[in-house]
């Protein structure tokens, strides 16, 4: 079952695509018409894109690996922040740190750099300074916070990277193409779709389009967590019936080792009662 449809994309404006004159050529199979000047996505085909971002996004996340949501325009901040969050996803809604997966080690220092002022803050050292030193600590931390609190928890490189406009992410999209990270992206019609793994041609402007799609993929990425814990709940429960079973098997052994030393026993007592028995009879 597709994870949106054609009514639901159209009533999200997900089809007006840029002016004419600003088009990128490559995004022409993905172009249905020209009207007053501004192409219309062939919206059909991005139904299709997007179960296959989907499924892709999924996988991704049912075998525990994190995807890294970029989106830095306006209208998208609060939508990227929200669904990730839901998820549980890291995400990059202020401006993109230059470097930041091509120089990852050096963005892991400036998250433990924040993590040792919480550190300071919480042992009581920070109260022991001055108050210049308070303030310019604090001001420092909250610069941290905006730039890099979302990607606190992100101990290693993300195995995905979803866009929201690549041109104005270009930088993210090059960093993660040397590095081979795969690439979703929402391309409107004056992107370039050549560098993107997993496009999904779409306005890229407007708010309800990219809430739609960002709804469709993070469900996703939702159904994908639940069934890895599944996975694992069912792995527990296998491997504490295997530990049962092997606990049982001793017991089994010595209920059967007393029931043979039983039955030995009363073998054993059987002549000597028939010995007593025949004076009797006499």
């Amino acid at each position: 079952m597709a994870r949106t449809n054609f009514d639901q994309l159209l009533e999200a404006g997900c089809h007006f695509g840029h002016l004419k004159r600003k088009w990128n050529p490559a995004m022409a199979p993905y172009i249905f018409m020209e009207r007053n000047g501004i192409h219309i996505i062939d919206l059909h085909k991005t139904v299709v894109k997007i179960d296959e971002a989907a499924e892709a996004l999924k996988q991704i996340a049912k075998s525990g690996k994190k995807v890294l949501f970029v989106a830095t325009k306006k209208q998208a901040k609060d939508i990227v922040a929200e669904k990730a969050t839901s998820v549980n996803m890291p995400y990059v809604i202020e401006r993109w740190p230059g470097g930041m997966l091509t120089n990852f080690p050096t963005i892991r220092k400036a998250v433990k750099k924040m993590a040792n002022i919480d550190k300071l803050m919480a042992d009581g050292t920070y109260s022991n300074l001055s108050k210049r030193e308070i303030l310019q600590i604090s001001r420092q931390r909250a610069k941290l916070e905006k730039n890099l609190g979302s990607i606190a928890d992100l101990t290693r490189l993300p195995s995905a990277l979803f866009v929201v406009d690549v041109l104005k992410e270009n930088i993210a999209v090059r960093e993660a193409n040397r590095l081979g990270i795969p690439v979703f992206a929402i391309v409107d019609t004056n992107s370039d779709p050549n560098n993107i793994d997993f496009m999904i041609p779409a306005n890229d402007d407007a708010k309800d389009s990219i809430e739609v799609i960002m709804n469709a993929c993070c469900a996703a990425i939702a159904e994908g967590l639940e069934e890895r814990k599944a996975e694992k709940a069912d792995e527990k429960a296998a491997k504490e019936q295997a530990e049962e079973a092997d606990d049982a098997k001793p017991r089994r052994a010595r209920k059967a080792r007393k029931q043979d030393e039983e039955t030995a026993e009363a073998e054993e007592e059987a002549p000597v009662a028939e010995e007593e028995e025949a004076p009797a009879a006499e």
